[in-house]
């Protein structure tokens, strides 16, 4: 047993090497060009980079169309361009834990459980994209092109949703990835549940600017937005919150800023 799973390791790393080094089709870099925005801002480099995380994305994960979704190739590179941008220069970090992306036409409506002592509720919530533990991840398409079209506005669904996969891989979804260096835990406590809590003020106060107020909902949900805004808002992000952006240039291992 100890033989089978240490071929098996072998060859998904050989395999994940070759399509790492495999240039990325003509047509799906010309998606990547007239969809994903971010893509045309990164320097070579990392484009080169990104092609080959795409080829590995694209190779291991699940496309699944749901309510009449006819999966095309550009759905597929839309999602993955996206996503990948989340593992640039990340140390060999990947997406696991899951294989399958759920793509709805638009957003769709869920039941949301709620507790209350010993009541609970169910109601319906709309939504654009959501994770679920150890399970796929849920995409509306509208959601995802818009979000990918418009890169400056802090509201992308798919970084949304893969960093709340990267939070997973610590074992919980709470806010705290598994992050590069064990005496980096110390400064991201301090500084993420600090602007967690700012957050809640800015927003009491009518003033916030750079961080989706959904953040307030939970440690969780303030990663998953924080990155987002890292992403699409970064110039603004070292103006305005110079701590939360260095914390997560440590972890994403990347400097957006420099893109712009």
């Amino acid at each position: 047993m100890v033989l089978l799973w240490y071929l098996r390791k072998h060859v998904r790393r050989a395999r994940r090497e070759k399509l790492f080094k495999t240039p990325l089709d003509a047509s799906r870099i010309a998606i990547l060009q007239k969809y994903v925005t971010l893509y045309s801002k990164l320097p070579l480099t990392l484009r080169e980079e990104l092609h080959g995380h795409i080829n590995i994305f694209l190779n291991e994960k699940k496309f699944i169309g749901n309510v009449g979704v006819e999966l095309t190739d550009e759905i597929r590179i839309v999602v993955a361009g996206n996503a990948c941008l989340l593992l640039l220069q990340g140390n060999k970090r990947r997406f696991t834990g899951f294989s399958s992306i759920v793509i709805y036409p638009n957003a769709y409506t869920a039941h949301e459980v709620q507790h209350d002592g010993l009541i609970t509720t169910e109601q319906p919530s709309k939504r654009a994209g959501e994770s679920w533990v150890r399970g796929p991840i849920v995409l509306s398409w509208a959601d995802v092109r818009n979000g990918s079209i418009n890169a400056e506005d802090g509201h992308n669904v798919v970084i949304h949703e893969f960093a709340h996969k990267l939070d997973e891989q610590s074992g919980h979804m709470n806010g705290l990835p598994v992050l590069g260096n064990a005496s980096h835990y110390r400064e991201w406590n301090k500084v993420l549940s600090e602007e967690f809590n700012a957050l809640h003020e800015r927003a009491k106060r009518g003033e916030n600017k750079v961080l989706d107020e959904y953040g307030t909902v939970s440690p969780a949900e303030f990663f998953a937005v924080a990155s987002e805004s890292f992403f699409e808002k970064p110039g603004q992000m070292k103006k305005r919150l110079p701590e939360l952006y260095k914390q997560l240039q440590t972890f994403y291992n990347i400097d957006p800023v420099s893109w712009h």
